[in-house]
């Protein structure tokens, strides 16, 4: 079977449709990025980077478990998307042409894997986080383990219950934030940091924004299959406040922390998101989503509305944060701009 480059990248940077014919011709490495849903993963990557980063403003960094780190963070995350519909194909949640496999396959719904073939994949995938997890958490320390111990809760029971009581999204604010930011933080300084997890927030508020914005774009069919996620519980108009809340918290941290000299004034860099937020974001969160797809929209994102826009601004803001980071590393290091 030739190997796709191609699909690779297509599959890294959006949930590809295809069908079973396409599929059938796909390698094993494509087949497993379009069943993990990899272009979500680039968020578990860019976290592990935010959390290294920050660690190697304090401390020497051994860049092999800074690698590990974001590996083991990148296949759990994995590991949750293929338990996620396993669960939900379980529970009869996407049947009947269900959102989620509107936006892209749902492996099992459409026949491409069996169950057996996805909980290898699942296994597989699992395997490796936790070796990453196992050889960090040697070398590190018991706390380590505590880390894992958590990460491994909301792995496995993210899907059901939480999701279903209105606690998924707060569960992946404490993944995004404390759990992989500060974690990674904590296994490559040997200490936890409080303002480490803090200067990770912006960007795991962003994260969270963008599954509000998932679970508004499916908030009707959530209701119908009594899947009580934030936006059924807020309803329409009180989700889409609350992320424009959570977008204004990232940049209010930001400056919080530039104010209390924890970060230097390059750290304005993110803030030009701002431009596709003021632009694009906004006011689609303004208004209702609409019940068809308008004309101008492009035809290969419907279904997606709200979770376009966060996704893509999310993106956005980590690539930013990420550069002002590097910036404000080097003026740290050379002492340019000493923090605290």
């Amino acid at each position: 079977m030739r190997i796709r480059f191609s699909m690779w990248l297509k599959a890294l940077k959006t949930m590809p449709r295809i069908s079973r014919q396409e599929w059938d011709g796909l390698d094993i490495v494509s087949r497993w990025l379009v069943a993990t849903r990899s272009a979500a993963l680039i968020m578990s990557l860019l976290s592990a980077v935010i959390g290294g980063l920050l660690a190697f403003r304090d401390a020497p960094v051994k860049i092999w478990m800074w690698v590990l780190a974001a590996v083991g963070l990148v296949m759990a995350h994995g590991t949750n998307n293929l338990l996620n519909d396993l669960v939900d194909y379980r529970r009869g949640v996407d049947r009947g042409n269900y959102f989620r496999d509107q936006y892209g396959p749902q492996t099992l719904e459409t026949g491409f894997l069996t169950t057996r073939r996805l909980l290898a994949y699942a296994g597989v995938t699992f395997l490796v986080a936790a070796g990453c997890g196992t050889a960090l958490a040697i070398v590190s320390g018991w706390f380590t383990w505590v880390l894992i111990g958590a990460g491994a809760f909301f792995l496995f029971f993210y899907t059901w219950p939480l999701k279903y009581i209105a606690l998924g999204e707060v569960s992946l604010l404490a993944v995004w934030g404390p759990l992989m930011i500060g974690g990674t933080y904590f296994v490559l300084t040997g200490y936890w940091s409080w303002m480490a997890v803090l200067a990770g927030l912006p960007y795991a508020l962003g994260v969270s924004a963008t599954l509000v914005g998932k679970h508004l774009d499916k908030l009707d069919m959530d209701r119908e299959k009594r899947i009580t996620t934030l936006p059924v519980l807020l309803g329409s108009a009180g989700a889409r406040a609350t992320v424009i809340g959570m977008i204004a918290l990232q940049y209010l941290i930001l400056i919080s922390l530039m104010a209390a000299r924890y970060f230097s004034p390059v750290m304005l860099l993110p803030f030009v998101s701002l431009v596709f937020f003021f632009k694009t974001v906004l006011p689609m969160f303004r208004r209702p989503r609409p019940s068809e797809k308008p004309e101008s929209y492009p035809a290969d994102a419907w279904p997606l509305w709200y979770v376009a826009s966060t996704f893509v601004f999310t993106r956005g803001f980590g690539m930013w944060y990420i550069l002002g980071l590097v910036a404000d590393t080097v003026l740290q290091l050379l002492r340019v701009w000493p923090s605290r």
